[in-house]
């Protein structure tokens, strides 16, 4: 009897410790944080030169599950499909220069940590200045994108253009501003910024903006108990200084608003 006692003791120990060694000491109970993002949207969410994924929300992100105590997975996604990845259970949320205004209803969001405007990027000897200047020229935004809803609320400025786009992603717009192919690009003004400091891109922004917005973290609706968790670390962050620590890394400077 004692002897089959021992024996089950040794087998409940040796289960044990292989399922500790499978785990390469990783907690094989703690929970994952998967973040959607667009791998195509620097400096919020990109490959980098050396094929890994990084940004400054990816980094916002990296620290949220690190004090939660909880696995991070990056997942690129289609932003066009963000609704179905969510809903899908396929991420948590989207973390990556996601727009709150007109969205407010269709996703459960943290506060705002970043303000943030939509503007037009223009070749630099354009001699394009002003909205009444893009009349009649090629004008490109990002699909599903903020700019695009910014547009939609002016209906007279989108049909002065003489060709409106609607493109994947904005490195494919940029691109074809450079080469000539379009005339200007509704975007993002800190992805514009950094795309222009970066590449050495010889564009300027026209001094009128487009919209003003403020970015969040969204969750499928109804997510409250993962938002509330996020929202308190992000808050913790601000607190400390990590958010202006991250912030200044990437955009030399604090453009975060928690707190403030």
């Amino acid at each position: 009897m004692k002897r089959r006692i021992l024996i089950l003791l040794f087998v409940c120990l040796l289960t044990l410790a292989m399922a500790a060694c499978s785990t390469d000491g990783k907690n094989v109970n703690a929970e994952t944080l998967t973040v959607g993002f667009d791998q195509d949207f620097p400096p919020f969410g990109y490959v980098d030169e050396n094929g890994n994924y990084a940004g400054f929300d990816l980094e916002l992100a990296a620290e949220a599950a690190k004090r939660l105590g909880m696995e991070l997975k990056l997942q690129p996604i289609a932003w066009l499909s963000k609704d179905m990845e969510l809903s899908s259970g396929n991420i948590d949320c989207v973390w990556n220069g996601f727009t709150i205004n007109g969205r407010e209803d269709s996703y459960t969001w943290t506060e705002p940590y970043m303000a943030n405007k939509q503007v037009f990027v223009v070749n630099a000897d354009s001699g394009i200045k002003t909205f009444e200047d893009l009349k009649g020229k090629a004008v490109v935004v990002q699909e599903d994108s903020s700019a695009e809803a910014a547009l939609k609320g002016r209906p007279d400025l989108v049909e002065s253009f003489g060709e409106y786009i609607k493109a994947a992603d904005y490195n494919t717009a940029l691109m074809d501003l450079e080469s000539g192919a379009v005339d200007a690009v509704a975007m993002d003004e800190p992805v514009a910024l950094y795309q222009m400091d970066k590449r050495g891109l010889k564009f300027t922004l026209l001094e009128e903006a487009l919209a003003e917005e403020v970015y969040g973290v969204g969750f499928l609706l109804g997510n409250e108990e993962l938002r509330d968790k996020i929202q308190k670390v992000l808050e913790e962050m601000a607190q400390d200084g990590t958010l202006a620590e991250i912030s200044n890394k990437w955009f030399d400077k604090d453009v975060t608003i928690i707190g403030k």
